[in-house]
């Protein structure tokens, strides 16, 4: 049997992620997400205003900034996650059993949604500031990993 020279999957996934980033339309943060199940990619998405509302990045809109439990947070924009499970939920795609693959670890609100949306796993590339979401996701019995995309492979 031959060696696999292969990506591994778990790589191409999160630059999944990072390229679905690329299409977020809030200043403060791109995040980009993808959910996988059985091997198949089933939802994308990024954060960005709901829609057929206002983008922060559309001419003259800009984020609207509220400071919620002593954090400032645009209060346009829909997280990554929600904006991928609504529009599964809008679209008949079942989520139970998926995996995430995002660019920001979730939020504590956003960990609530996907414990509750049947999600098993949640690799992301780097930590929301607080780790109170990873914190309860784990507590929930999902798997969570930070995944780097800079480490040498042997």
């Amino acid at each position: 049997m031959t060696e696999d020279k292969r990506k591994p999957l778990k790589e191409i996934y999160m630059e999944n992620a990072i390229n679905w980033s690329k299409r977020a339309t809030c200043h403060r943060k791109s995040v980009g997400g993808i959910l996988v199940l059985e091997g198949r990619t089933i939802m994308s998405g990024f954060c960005g205003a709901p829609s057929g509302l206002p983008h922060c990045t559309d001419e003259g809109v800009g984020c609207l900034i509220q400071v919620r439990d002593g954090r400032e947070s645009c209060m346009r924009t829909l997280h990554c996650e929600p904006a991928m499970i609504s529009f599964a939920a809008k679209e008949g795609i079942a989520v139970d059993g998926s995996e995430l693959y995002i660019t920001l670890s979730p939020c504590y609100e956003c960990a609530k949604l996907l414990i509750n949306s049947g999600i098993k796993a949640v690799y992301y590339l780097e930590g929301y500031s607080g780790a109170d979401g990873i914190k309860i996701l784990e507590e929930a019995g999902i798997h969570c990993e930070q995944i780097d995309l800079n480490q040498t492979k042997e």
